[in-house]
C-alpha cells in the first residue's frame, strides 16, 4: 500500500473561475490541483498561468500537473513545446498527455503507428526531463491506454522512465477486475483520478462507490514514481460544488480509514 494525497482535477469545474476552485479546494481540504488546459490555463497564457499558480500556492496548495490535451500523434513537439513552457510557468512538475489520437481505439493502430507515437512521447518526456518536469499518460478508454496489455506495450515500446502512467478504472469495471489490473500496471502509475460513475457514465455521489474506492486505495501496489502521490477527485454529480463538498467529506475519511488499514482488510467492507 501507498499512501495518496487528496487532490483535485480542475476540469470537474470547467464554468468556474480558477480563484473559486482555489477557494473551494482550500475550503474542503484539498491539497493540490491539476490545472486544466482546456479552459483554467490554456496553452501560452503564460501570464494567466503564472496569476493561477500563486492563487493555488498562495492557499498553500500544491499545483500537481498540467493537465493538457496534448496526444501525440495528433501533436507534435512543436506544440508539446508551448505547452512545456506553459506548465513551467504555472510551476507544475508533471504534464498530463494523452497517448494517441483522442477518441480511437488501440485495437485500430497498426504496429507503425503505434511506433511513431511511442516516439513521440519519448521525444516529449527528453524534452521534459531537461526541464524538470515528468510525463504522465492518460490511462483512458479511446486511447492507447484504453486496456491493460495495450498499456503495458506502449510503456515498453516508449521505455523512457520519464514516462509515468495515470490510473483509473473504466467506467464499470468490478472491483476485483480493477485490483488485477492496479496490481499488473502499478509499478508504473504517479496518480489516480477518483470518480464515481457507472458503466453508462451516470454520476453518483462518492458515498455510493466507497467501498470499492476504499480497496483500490488501500491495495495500490508500490510504485517507481519518486514524488508524493496525489488521488485526485474528478468529477462529481451535476457538477455541483455542494456535491463536492460532500464527497470530499467521504474522501477524507476514506483516506484516513485507508491509512490505517491492513492491506486485504477493505475486501471485508
Amino acid at each position: 500500500m501507498t499512501s495518496f494525497r487528496p487532490g483535485l482535477c480542475s476540469v470537474t469545474f470547467r464554468k468556474l473561475a480558477p480563484r473559486t476552485i482555489v477557494r473551494l479546494a482550500a475550503e474542503c481540504g484539498i491539497e493540490g490541483i491539476e490545472w486544466a488546459g482546456d479552459v483554467h490555463v490554456p496553452p501560452g497564457q503564460f501570464d494567466l498561468a503564472r496569476h493561477v499558480r500563486r492563487l493555488t500556492e498562495s492557499a498553500g496548495l500544491a499545483v500537481i500537473s498540467y493537465g493538457s490535451y496534448i496526444a501525440p500523434p495528433s501533436d507534435d513537439e512543436e506544440a508539446f513545446a508551448t505547452v512545456l513552457e506553459t506548465a513551467q510557468a504555472l510551476g507544475a512538475p508533471n504534464i498530463r498527455i494523452w497517448p494517441g489520437t483522442r477518441n480511437r481505439d488501440s485495437a485500430t493502430y497498426s504496429a507503425d503507428e503505434r511506433k511513431h507515437a511511442a516516439s513521440l512521447i519519448r521525444r516529449m518526456a527528453r524534452r521534459a526531463a531537461d526541464a524538470s518536469v515528468t510525463l504522465g499518460l492518460e490511462y483512458h478508454p479511446n486511447s492507447l491506454t484504453d486496456d491493460l496489455a495495450s498499456a503495458q506495450k506502449l510503456m515498453a515500446e516508449i521505455d523512457d522512465p520519464n514516462v509515468f502512467l495515470y490510473w483509473q478504472p473504466r467506467p464499470g469495471l468490478p472491483l476485483e477486475e480493477a485490483l488485477d489490473e492496479l496490481r499488473a500496471i502499478g509499478h508504473e502509475t504517479s496518480h489516480v483520478h477518483v470518480f464515481a460513475w457507472d458503466k453508462d457514465k451516470a454520476r453518483y455521489p462518492l458515498s455510493d462507490q466507497k467501498a470499492y474506492w476504499s480497496s483500490i486505495l488501500t491495495e495500490a501496489p508500490a510504485t517507481r514514481w519518486p514524488g508524493d502521490r496525489f488521488a485526485m477527485l474528478e468529477f462529481v454529480r451535476d457538477d455541483s460544488p455542494e456535491q463536492f463538498r460532500v464527497d470530499a467529506a467521504v474522501f477524507h475519511q476514506m483516506l484516513e480509514e485507508v491509512e490505517n488499514r491492513p492491506v486485504g482488510a477493505a475486501r471485508s467492507l
